[in-house]
């Protein structure tokens, strides 16, 4: 795969992301007992933060978003695993927290390859 194509991929998944974390704890299936707009706000900024670089393609903010993503990861699965009993529909926790688990795992093994192809590239430039 091209360098482009996998910086592509990468901030693809990394924006679906955003968009989960946003539409999943503003709207979907906020959580409960917990004031309205504060989980949000503390699950989507660390996201804002990376982002510029992450649209701009600098490997060194690849790097440390794959890190962030990390945490997304495992909220993903220790809410499948909270939710792991519930009837199985298309609006529900689970689906939400597997829907974070992927897109969390295609964005960190993207950006890695991306970070990598964009580190060779730059050892074969004289």
């Amino acid at each position: 795969m091209t360098t482009t194509r996998l910086g592509l991929i990468a901030t693809i998944a990394y924006l679906a992301l955003l968009a989960l974390s946003v539409l999943w704890e503003g709207w979907l299936a906020p959580a409960p007992r917990v004031p309205p707009g504060l989980w949000l706000t503390l699950k989507a900024v660390p996201l804002l933060i990376a982002l510029p670089g992450v649209l701009h393609g600098r490997p060194k903010t690849h790097v440390w978003a794959e890190l962030l993503a990390l945490l997304y990861f495992m909220e993903g699965v220790i809410l499948a695993y909270l939710h792991r009993n519930d009837a199985p529909a298309i609006d529900t926790p689970l689906t939400y927290a597997w829907m974070e688990i992927a897109l969390s795992l295609v964005f960190i093994g993207a950006s890695a390859y991306y970070v990598r192809s964009q580190n060779i590239r730059r050892a074969a430039a004289p």
